[in-house]
């Protein structure tokens, strides 16, 4: 039996999930958590095999949550979650140690055939969003622009800003001093050419890194 950690922040995407997964005699949900901390905990506690990881969550998030679990608990496995096929994060979930990255609205089987390759140490990319990196490197287009040149740690830091984190909160949060969440800040605003935390948003909500309803 695979035992499965569900990790979003909406609980009607938990649910959806849940049902889905208990239409499989192979498959069962151990746990739920609605942010990267209680995820963490959830790990510790309940030692899933492995974790469906949504990757905008308030918090640390869910990239932030997958290089904490792989860290301490090497052995449980990630596949990553995200609304938006296009979506600038493979790279930096992969860096991060999650081995799967799918979109929520994949069909069911893809998702069980997601798990069952990630559990035996496999990596699995949706067909979505594989269709998508393999046009990007047929076209010469690089997918993950303007993003790619974030190292791990300012992508944390550019998603915490734009729900809105305030400096001392993201310090809390990532175990930074104030002043190098503010070094992080204005390294972001040069290398995306910004100016403003409400220019960074925008930048986010235009290339799918959050949606609307975030």
């Amino acid at each position: 039996m695979i035992r499965v950690l569900l990790v979003d922040d909406h609980e009607l995407v938990r649910t959806g999930f849940r049902h889905i997964l208990a239409s499989s005699d192979e498959i069962e949900v151990v746990g739920e958590a609605e942010s990267g901390e209680e995820a963490l905990e959830k790990v510790k506690q309940i030692k899933p095999d492995l974790v469906l990881m949504d990757i905008s969550m308030p918090g640390i998030g869910g990239i932030e949550a997958t290089r904490k679990i792989k860290r301490y608990h090497p052995d449980t496995q990630i596949i990553a979650l995200t609304i938006h096929d296009d979506a600038p994060f493979p790279a930096k979930l992969h860096d991060a140690g999650a081995l799967g990255y799918m979109t929520k609205g994949c069909p069911e089987q893809e998702l069980f055939e997601a798990i069952r390759t990630v559990v035996s140490g496999k990596p699995f990319i949706s067909s979505d969003i594989s269709k998508k990196l393999t046009l990007a490197r047929l076209t010469g287009v690089d997918p993950e622009t303007p993003f790619s040149g974030l190292s791990s740690r300012e992508m944390q830091v550019f998603l915490m800003i734009t729900q809105g984190r305030k400096t001392q909160e993201i310090s809390d949060s990532l175990c930074l001093s104030p002043k190098t969440v503010s070094t992080y800040r204005h390294r972001l605003f040069e290398k995306l050419n910004v100016n403003t935390d409400v220019d960074l948003a925008h930048l986010a909500l235009r290339y799918g890194v959050i949606g609307n309803n975030s």
